[in-house]
């Protein structure tokens, strides 16, 4: 006897009581397939090495010579450097070529330059009215202050400049702009100009002290001096210096005023050089930029005339009670006690400074006292840009006398 058949699952019955016949169920091939899983990725092959051809090489030299190359470049360059002669030969003239674009020299012109051209053309082609030798160091001075100048634009024009100088027993200073400084020797200028009987660009009616008149000029413009200062004044220092060169010998002794006192015309025009120097400086110092002093031919002429007022100087500041008096009586034209003045460097020299009177006579054999310090810096002493007791100076002998002349050196400067 069979036993009992084995049975399916239970298939629910309709709503007639007939059992249901369950679906026929899915072939195996019919069933949906699983994704395949994609194998994994090949790790990656090197690179290719880079082929530069000459000609790619050749024209990273100027990066190369710049320092400017990645790492993989300056690596082929200098490789092929060792191969190929042209080319090392290219690099080193511009590794030379880069070397005076980093030159720490300054790329200002020689200030003996324009002397030197004008000796070699006049030389060749003698001037019909030369310059005398007296004008030509404000002549030199006025054309480089020009040149520093030249490529200003107007923020340069507007730079705070600080005009510094010594009144008294102290240094004292005054703020104004570049135009402001060309202002100043415009206006100074015209004493000169009007000395030799010449327009005054700065106008009529301005007092004759340097200082009074400056102040007065920048009180009359209504509003800050800009960039067109710079044609009159440009302007009035070619019409003084062809004047000049006109008027003949006996121009040098004219008398210039500066209120307070006179200068013969060619020791004014050695001032006006002095001073153009000087505030060259100044703008040059407001805008970062480097500027060489002057000539040693043209410096020695400043400190001469310096050294030369420096008894009157003395015996002014005596009168004020800034100095000691005098210990003996001398005649004039007589030798009495003397300093001696030793300048070193470019323009140097040994000058001998009367102390007990301005109509004395310096002489070796009555020194009494001995400063020894470098032309610029005794320039500078005398433009009141140093206090005299901060000046890198030499001392020996009679402290008195030493103090008395650096002070009256430094009196010697003027707004």
């Amino acid at each position: 006897m069979n036993g009992p058949a084995e049975q399916g699952p239970a298939v629910p019955d309709d709503e007639n009581g007939t059992p249901r016949i369950p679906p026929p169920r899915r072939a195996a091939d019919d069933i949906e397939r699983l994704p395949t899983l994609s194998p994994a990725p090949a790790p990656p092959s090197a690179p290719e090495p880079v082929v530069r051809t000459h000609a790619i090489l050749k024209s990273l030299l100027g990066a190369w010579a710049l320092t400017a190359c990645s790492t993989e470049e300056t690596e082929a360059v200098e490789a092929h450097l060792t191969e190929c002669a042209p080319c090392a030969d290219e690099a080193l003239r511009l590794r030379d070529a880069v070397g005076l674009l980093h030159t720490d020299r300054s790329l200002d012109l020689d200030p003996l330059l324009r002397s030197r051209v004008l000796e070699n053309c006049l030389g060749r082609r003698p001037a019909r009215i030369p310059v005398p030798d007296w004008a030509g160091a404000y002549d030199a001075e006025a054309a480089r202050l020009d040149a520093l100048l030249n490529d200003f634009g107007d923020a340069e024009w507007h730079a705070p400049v600080r005009l510094k100088w010594f009144e008294g027993e102290r240094q004292t200073h005054r703020r104004t702009t570049v135009a402001g400084v060309i202002g100043h020797l415009l206006a100074v200028d015209g004493l000169v100009a009007a000395a030799l009987g010449l327009d005054d660009p700065a106008g009529p009616g301005l007092p004759s002290g340097p200082t009074a008149r400056t102040e007065a000029f920048w009180t009359s413009t209504r509003f800050p001096l800009t960039r067109a200062v710079r044609e009159p004044w440009r302007e009035q220092t070619h019409t003084l210096i062809r004047t000049v060169s006109f008027a003949g010998r006996g121009a040098a002794e004219l008398a210039v005023p500066y209120g307070d006192f006179a200068l013969p015309l060619q020791d004014a025009l050695l001032d006006r050089a002095f001073e153009c120097w000087v505030h060259a400086g100044d703008i040059a110092d407001a805008v970062d930029y480097p500027y060489d002093p002057p000539s040693g031919a043209h410096l020695h002429q400043m400190i001469d005339l310096a050294a030369r007022i420096l008894p009157d100087a003395l015996a002014a500041r005596r009168r004020a009670g800034l100095a000691t008096p005098p210990r003996h009586l001398v005649t004039a034209g007589s030798p009495g006690r003397s300093l001696r003045l030793e300048i070193e460097g470019a323009g140097g020299g040994d000058w001998y400074i009367a102390l007990d009177s301005p109509a004395a006579v310096g002489s070796p054999d009555h020194e009494v006292a001995h400063i020894a310090l470098d032309g610029v810096e005794f320039c500078r002493l005398a433009a009141g840009h140093v206090p005299p007791e901060d000046a890198a100076a030499g001392r020996l002998g009679d402290r008195e006398a030493i103090r008395d002349v650096l002070l009256a050196t430094a009196s010697l400067s003027r707004l």
